[in-house]
């Protein structure tokens, strides 16, 4: 795991505890929040997995 791929699933994991938070408070800005850091993260970590396979495959 590269440190894309971690850094990725660290915010994904943080925005889905934020947007849970905001569930249980109703609170709809911080469940957007979440909602945008999840997403973030999981674009980081397909990066971190497209830079993984490029080395792989040289």
């Amino acid at each position: 795991m590269n440190k894309d791929q971690f850094k990725g699933q660290k915010k994904k994991v943080e925005g889905q505890l934020e947007e849970s938070a905001g569930e249980i408070v109703d609170d709809k800005e911080m469940e957007r929040s979440g909602k945008r850091k999840k997403a973030i993260g999981k674009a980081q970590s397909r990066y971190g997995d497209a830079k993984s396979d490029i080395k792989k495959s040289k």
